[in-house]
């Protein structure tokens, strides 16, 4: 915190030289413009011409002055910004191949190439990803291509408040989300009626509720009654009414990551993307590796971390991004992963394949909690 914040007072001197400098060549500009009007002025009068001629050399004179302090204030404010670099140079690490070591990881440009790509086509993006296709040499197909595409569309709409496609796409879905028990479908006819009600139509308001919202009123009755209440001020307008929450900016917005959650869900694909995921969880991991790597290098023990399986201290990763609970092996005492995955035996018990390997005698093993025995061929991999 303490870097962020050196970094941030050089950018606060910045923005303050900057508003001092604009404040003052406005001035200085319009003082200069006042002066060749003054001198126009005269011209168009007939005035005196040596005169004019004296106080065109004035105004040349005060120009050349201006334009001079303008220039060397300009070199300041560039100074200025230069320092706001070497502070985030001094303050911030630039190298972060100093916590890698070869060949603790591997480089896979195609698997990188296909995660961006996904994410491109996850914004929208569809003209980039051909092109990084293209340059990249990757030969880049993707099934939800066309999902993510008309959602994107969807989605800008949305963001426009005009919800004809986003009704269109949730109806053709209603069959999937009576399994799931989605809002999206209420959620929609809801603001499509607020907009209704912005506009004052009172008969419009009563038909949309009638043949859109009436199939929700069970379901959700508060909702519901909320909606037809707020009619009472259809005349007088929502915005001094008890009813003016119905017009907060935020219900179109969680409409928005509604919709996504339920078209990523209908489809098994997570709401975020997985380069996203990647990218948040390493800023909160570079900190702390970026600490111990150092304290490594300096009690000269860089070889402890040569693992690829696991980290020399343990990340806090936020909720959402834990998807698997961890097992430990009752038998081992020890943490599962890739290469030595839980195991589930028929009897039910779980342990890992290491401790199945060391309890297994000549193809059979008996469980540690209960008499049954086993093949070790009927022992599953199983994930949590």
């Amino acid at each position: 915190m303490a870097n962020c914040n050196a970094v941030q007072k050089e950018i606060d001197k910045v923005l303050s030289k900057f508003a001092v400098m604009k404040e003052e060549s406005a001035k200085e500009i319009d003082d200069v413009i006042n002066s060749f009007a003054e001198l126009k002025k005269k011209i168009e009068n007939g005035g005196d011409l040596q005169e004019g001629e004296k106080l065109f050399l004035a105004c040349n004179s005060i120009t050349r002055n201006v334009l001079s302090r303008i220039s060397n204030n300009h070199k300041d404010l560039h100074n200025q910004v230069s320092k706001v670099g070497k502070a985030i140079d001094r303050n911030f690490t630039s190298d972060f191949e100093a916590i890698i070591t070869d060949p603790s990881f591997e480089c896979r440009n195609d698997l990188l190439n296909k995660s961006i790509a996904e994410h491109l086509i996850r914004e929208g993006r569809i003209d980039i990803t051909d092109i990084l296709a293209r340059e990249s040499g990757m030969l880049f197909t993707d099934e939800n291509h066309e999902l993510f595409l008309k959602l994107h569309c969807i989605l800008e709409e949305l963001k426009n408040h005009h919800l004809e496609l986003a009704i269109e796409w949730a109806e053709s879905c209603k069959n999937s989300f009576q399994n799931t028990n989605s809002h999206l479908e209420f959620t929609l006819h809801k603001l499509q009626f607020i907009k209704l009600v912005k506009k004052k139509q009172l008969t419009e308001c009563l038909s949309y509720a009638t043949k859109h919202l009436s199939k929700f009123a069970v379901e959700h009755t508060s909702e519901f009654q909320t909606l037809i209440g707020c009619l009472m001020y259809v005349n007088k307008g929502l915005e001094n009414s008890p009813y003016s929450h119905l017009l907060d900016a935020q219900l179109w917005r969680d409409a928005e990551i509604l919709l996504l959650k339920e078209a990523c869900y209908l489809n098994g694909l997570s709401v975020e993307s997985p380069l996203s995921v990647v990218i948040n969880a390493g800023c909160r991991a570079l900190p702390p590796l970026l600490d111990i790597k150092n304290i490594m290098h300096q009690r000269k023990c860089n070889d402890v971390w040569s693992n690829k399986d696991e980290l020399p201290v343990e990340i806090e990763l936020p909720n959402e991004n834990r998807y698997h609970s961890i097992f430990a092996c009752p038998i081992l005492k020890q943490q599962t992963s890739e290469a030595n995955p839980p195991l589930r035996l028929i009897c039910g018990h779980v342990i890992s394949r290491d401790a199945l390997l060391k309890l297994a005698t000549v193809n059979k093993v008996k469980c540690p909690y209960c008499p049954v025995e086993q093949q070790t061929s009927e022992a599953r991999e199983i994930c949590f």
